[in-house]
């Protein structure tokens, strides 16, 4: 790749102060010189705004009302100009070599790289996993794991480095998509080129209270918004895939484990909020096990133990099922001994296509 192909790390903030200033230095900080920094601060209410201004000239600043992340990310592609683009959220921040990494196994056909990212708690402090957990990142044409099984491992929006021309075929973000605009993007561009990727962690993911997707308490209604999240990807994977010529298979739904997975936890923490009014635990049992042997690349010491989690959350008691759930979507909040059997069974799994998986 060429030194001058000019990189964009468009960050976006709403009422991150306490975190700015990280995300906005690890840009600024990186080792790769070609990069322009954009700042979009989407109506924020706290200091933000004069966190950005201290910076002077030495960021692209965007001041606009509050239009939550899809109009975070329109404005700022709207005004880049690199031909590789990162989002970073606000709260996430990279490491200094990220781009330099990036920039040297870059090639034009590439739709992005995703790489890895270190989880860490609100005080930086490592948690002792990177995301993806469990599972190498998909690589080449990705977009054969979605028609197949409907997802494949990724990282969240921090661990993506997106190609320019692959952007303007589908910005700018329609405004449903306007609260998951990241998984807009992470089910639409791999299918306008392959997908690379890099195993090393590049960044830094946080969690923390004020996360829209980490999971930090084990809640019904964060799981009715994955439950709902999931259904409005496989909407626009039909859309999209049905406006490109293919063909996708009529139990689609049910070849994701991650969706499953979400969908069980979410019927029986609330079911009377449930957004599938349909679902039953002795199906969603069936089905969670069917997906596991029938379609996931796990080893058979990873079904086996995934296929007795979904009958335990299943038909246990809610009380018993919940530290099950907790165990699965909160790895930090593992008691060591089932950290240390999972992390062991983890070493000898093969990659799974579980996109939208919380491991």
């Amino acid at each position: 790749m060429k030194t001058e192909i000019l990189v964009s790390i468009i960050i976006n903030n709403y009422n991150y102060d306490r975190f700015l200033t990280e995300a906005v230095d690890s840009a600024l900080s990186q080792s790769y010189p070609h990069t322009e920094v954009i700042v979009v601060d989407d109506g924020s209410t706290d200091n933000s705004r004069n966190i950005i201004a201290s910076y002077g000239n030495k960021i692209i600043p965007i001041l606009q009302e509050n239009g939550k992340q899809a109009a975070a990310f329109n404005s700022g592609f709207a005004i880049s100009k690199g031909e590789i683009i990162i989002f970073l959220d606000s709260d996430d921040y990279l490491f200094p070599h990220a781009v330099e990494r990036i920039a040297a196994i870059w090639k034009p056909q590439l739709a992005k790289v995703h790489y890895r990212l270190n989880v860490v708690d609100t005080f930086s402090q490592p948690l002792g996993y990177s995301c993806p957990q469990g599972t190498s990142l998909s690589s080449g044409d990705v977009w054969r794991n979605l028609l197949e099984v409907g997802g494949y491992a990724s990282t969240p929006t921090s661990g993506n480095a997106l190609n320019r021309k692959a952007l303007e075929q589908v910005f700018p973000i329609p405004d449903e998509y306007k609260l998951t605009a990241d998984d807009y993007l992470s089910i639409s561009i791999p299918f306008y080129g392959e997908v690379a990727a890099i195993e090393e962690p590049l960044g830094v993911y946080r969690i923390h209270n004020s996360n829209q997707w980490a999971l930090t308490t084990v809640t019904g209604d964060r799981f009715q918004r994955f439950v709902r999240h999931d259904l409005q990807n496989y909407s626009l994977l039909s859309e999209k895939a049905n406006g490109l010529g293919y063909k996708l298979p009529k139990d689609l739904e049910q070849r994701a484990i991650g969706r499953l997975w979400s969908r069980i936890i979410s019927l029986r923490l609330d079911p009377q909020n449930h957004p599938i009014p349909s679902d039953r635990s002795l199906s969603l049992v069936y089905k969670g096990i069917r997906s596991l042997w029938k379609y996931s690349h796990f080893n058979w010491q990873k079904q086996t133990i995934y296929s007795f989690w979904f009958v335990w959350v299943g038909f246990m008691p809610v009380a018993l099922a919940k530290p099950a759930i907790t165990w699965l979507y909160a790895p930090h909040f593992r008691p060591k001994a089932i950290a240390w059997i999972i992390t062991k069974i983890q070493s000898r799994v093969s990659p799974a296509t579980v996109f939208g998986s919380k491991l």
